[in-house]
């Protein structure tokens, strides 16, 4: 007896009947829509909260970010709409939803412990209301201190990449060079780059110059020390297969040893482009004093930490989406 026949027997024996395809579409769709739909479901109830509940301060008025609220609420709103109208959208709907309704709930929850029932003392720990605000006060630094950021980054992290790679590719492909090149990565690159700051400034007059250097040097080693043993761990029947297919040292390389190692170049590229980010703020330019260590200093003497929070906000994503254009692409 085989097992449909099996099968067919006891849907017999137990009147059970199998679902057509269209209670099986409809079935799941109940749940996937929930999820699509948390988003709006969180936006409101933190509207909700922020209308109906009184401020712990009654000399804080009215901020911006209930009219935030009603922005996210009607994107979410939105986002169900286009989950529901097209079916191309509708797998990343379903995926992206919770995180859509998390980050929303995170929201409601850190205006619930600042400003409605302050479990967080003022100023240390001000509302996401103030914190909107301060965004929109002090845009232009932020906008100006982002750019020069961000030109800093890109040179800074293209090069210690463009370094990384090779010299992590030659590591691990070729014995000699990791044999001389491995005591130096050994020594070197468990130091801080800042220690290399007085080199650096000897070498490069333009503090551009030396910024981009130190940056470079933050994210050489993890995209080196990766990369070489991406290369190093790519399984030997790789090569025996291309061995036998008559491929060179060449297609080896760059069309399977690089391709299998490319697991932990992400991971290196990643993490290059945390060491560029806590370096960033080593630079000074000399002819413009703009720059995310500016503002934090400014912002710490005159006891703004707001400001300081506008700043970290504003330069994390900064990082996040640099990290995503490099490693997901466009």
């Amino acid at each position: 007896m085989t097992l449909i026949e099996t099968e067919h027997r006891r849907r017999e024996a137990t009147g059970a009947r199998p679902a057509s395809s269209a209670q099986q579409a409809a079935q799941p769709r109940g749940f996937r829509g929930l999820t699509v739909a948390s988003p709006a479901i969180a936006a409101l109830v933190a509207y909700w909260l922020s209308e109906l509940l009184p401020n712990s301060d009654p000399e804080l008025g009215p901020t911006i970010y209930s009219k935030v609220l009603l922005g996210v609420l009607g994107i979410a709103i939105l986002f169900a709409v286009a989950a529901w109208a097209l079916s191309r959208f509708r797998p990343k709907a379903e995926h992206g939803g919770p995180l859509f309704a998390a980050a929303v709930s995170m929201l409601a929850v850190w205006d619930l412990a600042t400003t409605k029932f302050a479990l967080l003392p003022m100023p240390y720990f001000p509302g996401p209301g103030l914190v909107l605000e301060g965004l929109l006060e002090d845009r232009a630094d932020l906008l100006e201190s982002t750019f020069y950021s961000f030109r800093l980054m890109l040179c800074g992290y293209a090069a210690g990449v463009l370094v990384g790679l090779t010299s992590g590719v030659l590591m691990g492909w070729f014995r000699q060079v990791r044999y001389w090149g491995l005591p130096l990565m050994k020594f070197v690159g468990p130091i801080p780059a800042t220690a290399f700051i007085p080199f650096v400034m000897v070498i490069f007059d333009e503090a551009f110059f030396s910024g981009a250097a130190l940056i470079a040097l933050a994210v050489w080693f993890p995209v080196t020390m990766l990369t070489m043993s991406g290369i190093a761990n790519v399984p030997a029947s790789y090569f025996d297969v291309a061995k036998t297919l008559g491929a060179r040292r060449g297609f080896l390389v760059f069309r399977v040893a690089i391709p299998a190692a490319m697991p932990n170049v992400f991971i290196g590229l990643f993490m290059g482009m945390g060491a560029a980010f806590s370096h960033i703020d080593r630079r000074r330019n000399r002819r413009r004093q703009s720059g995310p260590r500016l503002l934090l200093q400014a912002a710490q003497r005159e006891f703004r930490i707001r400001q300081s929070l506008c700043l970290a906000l504003d330069h994390g994503g900064l990082l996040f989406r640099l990290h995503d254009a490099a490693v997901q692409g466009p």
